[in-house]
């Protein structure tokens, strides 16, 4: 079993770096946190890209943070990277009867919801509950809506969501006629969570999608920032409609 080998000589390496390494043994739970979003992170930004070689990479950053954080723990008399391994083992089990029980499912969205089921047995108090306060808002949403669906709370079709859409966006309109900023920043705020939600029924990753525009939009603005420097000219001197023009010219290209 040559992955299992691989685990184990990364364990190998792990426990003679917390012992020789200055760095490696000065590290704690708390100081690994921020290093953790950021590898996350970085493996997100590598699935937007469908780049495989840096998938791999962000994959083997995070296993060494699994490895570091149970190293921790087992010092902690904690717990041990086997006990990590084994409770997802036993909850991968539990909470999939319809592959090692005997429940009969008919599709994906029978297994979402048994799996809702599963938790609320298990002391959850909410359907919502696991998700996590610290996510990114758009993140946030869409798992809150996926989780809410697990109950029947969800809109029978896309063109419903639509209207709502309609009607949140009038709403916001009018919140901006008032005056009110936090009138209007709750306004947004619904709107924001509507579109969300209708992307969602498009069986679209909002905050993927969000995210392939921000890269868009970047290549874009720099291709400007260098056409117009080859053009002996800046962005700086340039009018509204001058940049407009150069933008549309650049979108054709890509």
């Amino acid at each position: 079993m040559p992955d299992i080998n691989a685990v184990d000589r990364l364990v190998k390496i792990m426990n003679e770096l917390r012992e020789k390494c200055p760095w490696d043994r000065k590290q704690t739970i708390h100081t690994l946190r921020q290093q953790t979003i950021e590898e996350t992170f970085e493996l997100a930004d590598a699935i937007t890209d469908k780049n495989w070689a840096a998938i791999k990479e962000e994959l083997g950053d995070l296993l060494l943070h699994i490895v570091f954080y149970s190293k921790i723990a087992e010092e902690q008399q904690q717990f041990s990277l086997g006990d990590v391994a084994n409770d997802i083992c036993e909850k991968l089990i539990k909470r999939h009867p319809h592959v090692y029980g005997n429940v009969l499912v008919n599709d994906d969205e029978e297994v979402k919801k048994n799996w809702e089921q599963l938790k609320l047995k298990e002391g959850k108090t909410s359907v919502l509950s696991g998700v996590p306060k610290s996510l990114p808002a758009m993140v946030k949403a869409m798992r809150l809506q996926e989780k809410a669906k697990q109950v029947g709370f969800e809109w029978e079709t896309k063109e419903q969501v639509w209207e709502k859409i309609e009607e949140e966006k009038q709403e916001l309109l009018d919140a901006v006629q008032s005056g009110n900023t936090a009138e209007v920043e709750a306004e947004a705020g619904d709107l924001f969570f509507s579109v969300i939600n209708y992307v969602r029924f498009l069986n679209i990753d909002a905050e993927n999608a969000l995210e392939l525009t921000n890269k868009k939009f970047i290549d874009r603005f720099i291709k400007m920032e260098q056409v117009a420097k080859e053009n002996g000219n800046s962005l700086h001197a340039m009018s509204l409609q001058e940049m407009d023009s150069l933008w549309n010219e650049i979108k054709k290209q890509t």
